[in-house]
């Protein structure tokens, strides 16, 4: 049986869309039992009854303005911090959380503790593309700066991700730089290209850049932190604008377009649907010994669902187990 431990009150849907979301999964898949941190009355408004789940009470949460490192280390009792708690107890498996990103960071990093052998975990998620195949990019923010052996070593966990969860056998890794040329970039882009141009185990296609990445250029793509929140604000951005423009312009367009969008209807439903990355599952805090993955803050009950998911497979693939023995076969060669 895989125990998740399920922050119920971070997000801003909390605890409806994180309860709803686990009575879904809860009822799809057999092998999963959930352990829900948070309010006990709020949580039993919206949870179906099952022996599978178990409320852990408390009624001190992280909101989404607190400073990260002080939130951990002052509200021992937050259900985010107790869900780390019981990862790093063994008494689960993994933690989801919809909650402050900042925090849920520091309890990955401070709390569950990182691989040996991995300097800075990155946080990942899979992205759209317009085949549907999608494409895992890392750094998404969990580190603002990175040097090139960081980087080097995102390729790494990137690869591991695609393998073990997406199922490819070769994935394709990408650095997004400013031009395709082996000879583009600052001197980070430049060093990093070097090592991962040198790495044999890695399937590297070269520099990608930012416009050509939901074209499916690569299926993985390294960036630093910084650089790679940005491109996934940009293009969670674009999405959003991109359907709230083609919802006005038919509704505001006359009878000639409500028909046209009639005709329409089952292209445009595609559309949206290669345009949102939820059913992906969450944001993986990877490089952690265990998984620890963020849903967006404005999650509702589907992207949980998918979320808690997603976890299922990285369990299932013991992808963390794998990558702490790879990393294990390097030390002492550095």
């Amino acid at each position: 049986m895989k125990k998740i431990a399920v922050d119920a009150m971070g997000g801003d849907n909390a605890p409806q869309a994180i309860v709803e979301g686990v009575n879904q999964a809860l009822a799809d898949f057999s092998d999963i039992e959930i352990q829900l941190y948070g309010d006990e009355a709020k949580i039993k408004r919206y949870l179906s009854d099952s022996e599978r789940v178990t409320i852990i009470h408390t009624e001190e949460k992280i909101n989404s303005d607190d400073e990260p490192a002080k939130a951990i280390r002052r509200k021992k009792k937050a259900s985010m911090v107790l869900g780390a708690q019981a990862v790093k107890n063994g008494e689960a498996q993994a933690l989801l959380s919809a909650g402050n990103t900042g925090a849920l960071l520091a309890a990955g990093l401070f709390v569950v503790g990182r691989i040996k052998q991995i300097d800075r975990p990155g946080l990942l998620s899979t992205l759209p593309t317009v085949d549907g195949q999608g494409f895992d990019m890392l750094d998404l923010g969990a580190n603002a700066e990175s040097t090139a052996k960081h980087l080097h070593q995102y390729a790494v966990l990137g690869s591991f991700y695609a393998k073990n969860i997406r199922g490819l056998a070769n994935p394709r890794i990408g650095l997004l730089n400013n031009g395709t040329e082996a000879s583009k970039g600052d001197t980070l882009r430049k060093d990093t290209y070097a090592l991962l141009d040198g790495d044999p185990s890695l399937h590297f296609v070269g520099n990608v850049e930012a416009r050509d990445l939901m074209n499916g250029v690569a299926d993985v793509v390294v960036t630093d932190g910084f650089t790679g929140n940005a491109v996934l604000k940009s293009i969670e951005g674009t999405a959003i604008n991109l359907m709230g423009q083609l919802k006005t312009s038919i509704t505001s367009g006359g009878l000639k377009a409500k028909i046209g969008a009639f005709f329409l209807k089952d292209s445009l439903y595609k559309l949206k649907d290669s345009l949102d990355y939820s059913s992906a599952g969450g944001a993986v805090l990877f490089g952690l010994k265990a998984p620890v993955v963020k849903c967006h803050g404005s999650s509702d009950a589907k992207a949980v669902y998918y979320t808690i998911k997603q976890i299922r497979t990285m369990l299932d693939t013991n992808v963390v187990g794998q990558l702490v023995d790879e990393f294990a076969k390097n030390e002492g060669k550095e």
